[in-house]
Formats: structure tokens, sequence, C-alpha cells
């Protein structure tokens, strides 16, 4: 009775000793996938997060003016833009001014190109310099042209880009999404890793020093952002594109896909009469809706419908989609945000957060976390250095039979993942096979 007991409790120590080391194991691959492109990440996330200072020193003449009266109807500051306008471009929505010092903004997109959201191109026009999306700045007060802006080259619009894609398109994306999955998979192992025991502290010790303070403070950072991490990654997923696929896929299968207004509304034509002006619409749909910063599109053709939706992320709880009949100004349809599903309402709130859109407090969370990963990644490889003997790989030792210790949970958490992420699941299998190799060139025999 007592062996078999001391053979159970043996068994169970090497099970948990097997599955510590195969964490280890792919803790390592994810930090070695992952770290150059998430250093990319985190430097280029830190200059995002400072967009709104560096936007108003860089636009401040023309995104904010001086008080001086009554605003003039907004038909007047379209008006102004219409007679500004570039060659090639045609109007596309309006921002009205929402505070006292809010410039209008009049965006215009390239001929033949349909209505998109800001700071993205759509159509072949899209790439003519002379003919690329527009924004134009009029003072609510005057009417006056303050300036014009190409959209891709506002601050934001730009750090954004070099912060997902390097500024090379669409078709890097795969960098940030591939640093993404794997940061998710170093998170979740190093969480498994760190887990206190008896033989473990879950905080620093004093006194510590050399390689074993490196791993006490490695852990404690990256545990103590766990929370935020999972945050910015998932939120950073939701947008990816291959991820993101799977993301909305999953979303609209489950009925949490966003409200969307039917495609056949349509205005109720008057004989005789003609559509509402700028001002007319805007008064109406601020009747209607939230009191919050909206943008309007204009109908197109006699049945065309007027469109308002919130402008501002900065305030989710606002978020609201409306159509107008053109002619009445009579809400055809309208979605609040208690119509948003609650994985809309979760990115409504976690996207703005993971832009640090929501204030300073936002902006400070967002600054220690970028700082947090990158000592988080430098002090991995400070601890692989001080481990690595020279001439040697230095990968973390996996037990014999590590691979096949790991639970039913595990493999099942893997498969999800992998499908939900499928860069990481084309990587992991990269992965696999350099361990293949490997393993066989630790049992080849060698020779003379």
């Amino acid at each position: 009775m007592i062996r078999t007991r001391i053979s159970t409790v043996n068994n169970e120590k090497l099970l948990e000793a097997q599955r510590r080391s195969l964490f280890w194991r792919i803790h390592f691959w994810a930090a070695l996938i992952a770290s150059p492109f998430a250093l990319v990440a985190a430097f280029t996330g830190i200059l995002y997060i400072f967009t709104p200072q560096i936007e108003s020193a860089l636009y401040g003449k023309m995104d904010r003016v001086v008080p001086a009266g009554a605003m003039r109807p907004l038909d007047d500051a379209v008006a102004a833009a219409n007679a500004a306008m570039p060659e090639g471009l045609m109007l596309r929505s309006v921002v009205p001014a929402y505070n006292e010092r809010d410039s209008v903004k009049v965006y215009f997109a390239p001929v033949g190109t349909r209505p998109g959201h800001e700071g993205h191109d759509h159509g072949p026009a899209a790439d003519s310099i002379s003919a690329r999306p527009t924004v134009m700045y009029v003072n609510p007060y005057t009417a006056e042209v303050l300036g014009s802006q190409v959209e891709a080259e506002r601050f934001g619009n730009w750090s954004r880009k070099l912060h997902s894609s390097l500024l090379q398109g669409d078709g890097w994306r795969w960098m940030i999404e591939l640093a993404a999955s794997w940061l998710m998979i170093m998170l979740i192992t190093g969480i498994v890793l760190w887990w206190p025991s008896k033989k473990q502290n879950a905080l620093p010790q004093k006194g510590t020093q050399g390689r074993p303070a490196w791993r006490q403070w490695h852990a404690f950072i990256g545990i103590a952002l766990s929370l935020i991490s999972l945050i910015m990654v998932a939120t950073g997923l939701t947008w990816s594109k291959y991820a993101g696929e799977q993301i909305r896929g999953a979303r609209d299968l489950a009925g949490q896909a966003p409200p969307q207004a039917p495609r056949n509304l349509k205005s109720a034509a008057i004989e005789g009469a003609t559509p509402m002006n700028w001002q007319s619409a805007w008064d109406a749909a601020r009747r209607q809706a939230p009191d919050v910063s909206m943008q309007l599109t204009a109908p197109r053709g006699a049945h065309g419908v007027w469109r308002a939706a919130s402008f501002d992320r900065r305030q989710p709880e606002k978020k609201f989609d409306l159509v107008l009949d053109a002619y009445s100004g009579n809400s055809l349809y309208y979605a609040g945000w208690d119509r948003q599903t609650a994985f809309g309402k979760a990115t409504a709130i976690g996207i703005p957060f993971h832009r640090g859109e929501f204030g300073w407090w936002n902006q400070a969370v967002l600054l220690m976390f970028g700082l947090g990963i990158l000592f988080s990644l430098v002090s991995g490889w400070v601890m692989y250095f001080k481990r690595r003997q020279s001439g040697a790989l230095g990968l973390p030792r996996l037990l014999p039979g590590a691979w096949t210790s790991a639970s039913p949970a595990t493999w099942v958490t893997a498969i999800i993942l992998s499908m939900a992420m499928p860069l990481l699941g084309l990587s992991a299998g990269l992965v696999l096979i350099t361990e293949l190799l490997l393993h066989w060139r630790m049992r080849k025999p060698a020779t003379a």
C-alpha cells in the first residue's frame, strides 16, 4: 500500500515536471517567433499613444477655431469646401462642429469610389496622388476654408499604418498578427509557469541577484500586466486579416453581428419638394440621436436617404446609426447602444481603449503596458543568454515524454487557438517539424 502510494506520488511529480518542461519549451518558441515583431509593435504603439497631443500640435489651426458669434448654416461650410475641392474628388460625408471650438470636417473621396471608413482608400482612383481621400477643414463661424489634408497622411492614420503594417500596405499586416498570436501563447504559458506553489513565490524576493532576479521580475511584470495584455492582444486580433476573419465568422454564427440598416430603405419623394439641406438634416438627426459628434452622408438620387452615425469613439455608449427620410426627416431606421450585441459593445469599448482614445488615464495605462512588454521581451532574452552555454542552442530542456504528457484540455485549447488564429496554426506546424528534426538529430547515433 505504501509502495503504491509512493509510486503514485512519483508518477504525479514526473507528469508535472514533463508538462512544465513542455510549457517552458512552448514559451521559448513563442518568444523566439514573436519578439522581433512584438518589439516593433511596442515601439510603434507607444508612438501612436500620443496621437492626440501630436495632432494638436500639428493640426491645431485646422482642427480648432476661435468662437465668433453664431455659427453659420452648415450648408455654407459645405459650399465653401466644395468650392475649394481638389479635382477628381467628390463629396463623401460631413462631420459638423460639435463643440464651439471645432471646425467642420468635409470628407471627399475619389470620383467613382464608394463611401468608406476614414483613413482607407477604395478603388483604383485612390492610388492617384491628385485624387486621394481628402479632408477639408472649414471655420463654422465664417465658412473660411482653414486647410485640407490627405486622410492617409494625417499623423493618426500614418502612425496606425506604421503600427499595423510598417507602412507597407495590407499585405504586411501578417507580421503584427503573427506577433499577437504568439503573444497570446506567451501569456497563457507564462501564467501556467508562474502559477505560485509551495516551492515558488509569486512576488520578487528582496536581495535576489543575477538570473534569478531577472526571472522573478520577468514573471512579476508579465503577470501584473496579464489582464491588459489579454485585452490588447484580443482587440488587436479582432481587426487583423486572418484571425479577424475567423473571429467575425464566429461572431456572426453566434448571432453577435452588429445591427445593420436594411439596404432597401428609400425616401418617399414628394412632387415639387426638395430634399433636406445639410443644416436641416443635421437638425433632424440631433433631435433623434444622442448628444454626440456625428457624421452625415447625403442621399443619392431622388429616393436616397440621409445617414447619420456617431463619430466620437470616446463615447461608446452613445454609438448610433440613423437613417432619415430625405424629405420629411422622419426616422426610417435607428440602432442605438441598446441594439448593440454583447460582442459589439465589447469591441466598441475595447478598440478605443486599445488606441488610447479615452483620455490621459488610458494613455498612461498603455504607456505602462508598452514599457512592460519591452521589459518582458528584453529580460527574457537576457535570461536566455545567461543560461545558454557557448556553442549550444540554449533551448529549454525537454524531458522525455513531455509532448505526450499534455492533458486533453491542453490539446483541445491548442486546436481551438490554431483555428481561431490561422497564422498561429501555420507557424506552430513549422515549430513541430523543427522539434521532430531536433529529436531525430539527438537520437541519431554518432558516426566514427
